[in-house]
Order: structure tokens, then C-alpha cells, then sequence
């Protein structure tokens, strides 16, 4: 089963695959009629077209990705909110030493780059942090706003967003698929399946699109090579972006999501 998750630019489909996680398996997307970007983890229909294939971001093969892929990758790339956050990003990632394309491709997967994302968990904002999380970092209500309205500040969001994945980092060094399942599924879910990506659908298919996204990420000359093309003339508008995960919940969406 799958479910539907509403964000700012685009979707993201993550395959029900029980088999063992292949943290490099490939992407597909396309835009559709709206101008929203479609990601999976998976072929889902014909109209999903090979985006990034396994560990090597697959720019130069436009016969393989289709005429899709440079607006799909303009989704990833320069979507409005990606650069409007990443100073703030910048700042996380020296302050807590997280690679600055590990943040960009957390927040991609996690929020869509939409700051008021809302999960029907209580996950908030860019890093879609848990009130918990946060109280477990200091962080705390009080007579003006409560805990949920301070996560909504982007800089507070990055910030325990980042603190968290070093911590992660600590408790599971030069294991990043470790660190990213927990952060999606929690640190207790991999050490209860002792220190594996716990056998959660979503939580497989999150760490092999989080990699991938953090693949596009790095600084590559061919990806530099790609973008300098692609990004080339009129400026960029994204579209709103729709999220299908299954087994979660449908995430959220901003008020302004709603309203729509």
C-alpha cells in the first residue's frame, strides 16, 4: 500500500520492498501535468523515467532519464527554499560537523524543503524534527510559544536537526546507513535489531533514497558539468511537492498546503 504525502515541490515514492537493502538502488521520476516532480525508489508506472542509477548520479545519459530529468533535477538543485536555507545549513554543518550534502539531502527527503511540513507523528519542519527530540536537546516552551512553534523557526529546526545527526554519527561511526534509518525510524529500532536497518519498508527505501539524494549532492565536476546547462537562462519556479511514502501516514503539509 501506499500513501500520499503532501509537501512543497515534489513526490517522493518509496518502494514496499522487503528485500535487504541495496543503499545505491536507482530513482525514477517524472513532472506531471502540474509541473510537480514525482521521485521513487521504484518504476511505479511507465511514466516514471530513470532519474539516478545506482551509486552514480546519471546526468550525461539523457537517452536513459528521458526529457524529464533536467527539470527533475532543477527540483533538487535550485529549488527556491533550498537556497533561501542553506546558510543556515552552512552554520549546522561546521558547528556539528555534518557534510553539508548529507543535510541538503536529509531535508530533500524529510520536508521537501517545505519549513512548515507537519507530520501526523508531530514530526515539524525542515528536518522534520519530534517535539521529544528537541526537549531532549533543551529545547522548550514557554508563555510566548510553545515547543511546536519554535521547531517552526528554520534556524531552531537545522540546528537540532544537525545536533541529532552527530550524535547518531557518535553512536554509530562510519555507519551512515545506520544513521539514517535511525534517523528515520529512531536509534532504538536499529539496536533493537542489533545495529541493522530495521526490516521497515519505509525506512529501507528511505535510506536508499536519502544516499542517493546525497549522492546528487556532493561536488562532482560531472554534476557541476550538468547543472551549468540545465540552469542556464530564465530563472526557476518550483511547483508544490507531493510526497508518497508507503507506511507512514500521509505527512502533513503546510497550512498553505491545505488551503490549496
Amino acid at each position: 500500500m501506499q500513501q500520499r504525502i503532501q509537501i512543497s515541490g515534489f513526490i517522493l515514492t518509496l518502494g514496499l520492498s522487503l528485500v535487504p537493502v541495496d543503499a545505491h538502488a536507482n530513482i525514477y521520476g517524472y513532472i506531471d501535468e502540474q509541473g510537480a516532480a514525482h521521485f521513487a525508489t521504484e518504476k511505479i508506472d511507465a511514466r516514471y523515467q530513470l532519474f539516478m542509477r545506482g551509486q552514480q548520479f546519471n546526468a550525461a545519459d539523457s537517452t536513459a532519464t528521458g526529457p524529464a530529468k533536467p527539470e527533475l533535477l532543477r527540483y533538487l538543485s535550485k529549488h527556491p527554499n533550498l537556497k533561501k536555507f542553506e546558510p543556515l545549513l552552512k552554520v549546522a554543518s561546521n558547528e556539528f560537523s555534518i557534510e553539508l550534502p548529507l543535510l541538503k539531502a536529509i531535508m530533500a527527503a524529510e520536508s521537501g524543503f517545505d519549513p512548515g511540513a507537519v507530520s501526523p507523528r508531530g514530526a515539524i519542519g525542515l528536518m522534520q524534527v519530534m517535539p521529544a527530540t528537541a526537549e531532549r536537546y533543551g529545547l522548550q516552551g514557554d508563555k510566548n510559544k510553545t515547543i511546536e512553534q519554535k521547531l517552526a523557526d528554520p534556524e531552531i529546526n537545522i540546528r537540532l536537526g544537525a545536533r541529532y545527526l552527530r550524535d547518531l554519527h557518535r553512536m554509530f561511526p562510519n555507519q551512515q546507513e545506520l544513521v539514517l534509518a535511525s534517523y528515520n525510524a529512531g536509534e532504538g529500532a536499529v539496536q533493537q535489531y542489533r545495529n541493522k536497518i530495521p526490516p521497515y519498508p519505509e525506512t529501507r527505501n528511505y535510506v536508499q533514497l536519502v544516499t542517493q539524494i546525497y549522492q546528487l549532492y556532493q561536488d562532482r565536476p560531472a554534476s557541476r558539468k550538468v547543472e551549468a546547462t540545465v540552469f542556464a537562462g530564465s530563472g526557476y519556479n518550483a511547483k508544490r511537492i507531493y510526497l508518497t511514502i508507503p507506511g507512514r501516514r500521509n505527512l502533513l503539509a503546510s497550512a498553505a498546503a491545505h488551503t490549496e
